[in-house]
């Protein structure tokens, strides 16, 4: 486990953008073309964007807060095109974006509490 976190806080530029471009392709999607999945519409929210605030904040960059706050808008901005592309656009998604962003927080905050970040000098 502590391998696989070490490998995640190296390379957590890498994940981010993976994780933030599926989640991109997906939300734009049309509902149609999607696979139907256990679970609601929020709850797919919900855990998404856990999921994508984990890397950053297992990383935990000088500017963390900042890119936080910029998944946030992306979510909202995802939320404002998704009409272009034959979506419906709704606030609790992007509340259930938020709600996500401050779990993967949490959970990334007991994991670093776990798994501490050992600065190694050059």
């Amino acid at each position: 486990m502590k391998v696989l976190i070490q490998f995640i806080r190296e390379y957590w530029i890498f994940f981010s953008l993976l994780l933030f471009a599926l989640i991109a392709i997906l939300s734009l999607t049309p509902m149609a073309e999607l696979p139907k999945v256990a679970g609601t519409d929020k709850t797919h929210h919900f855990i998404a964007y856990s999921v994508l605030v984990l890397p950053l904040m297992l990383k935990k960059p000088k500017y963390w807060f900042i890119i936080l706050l910029s998944y946030i808008a992306l979510s909202g901005t995802i939320e404002l095109i998704q009409p272009h592309f034959n979506r419906q656009a709704e606030w609790l998604d992007l509340f259930a974006n938020i709600c996500g962003v401050i779990c993967g927080v949490i959970i990334a905050y007991i994991i670093n509490i776990c798994f501490p970040i050992y600065k190694t000098s050059n």
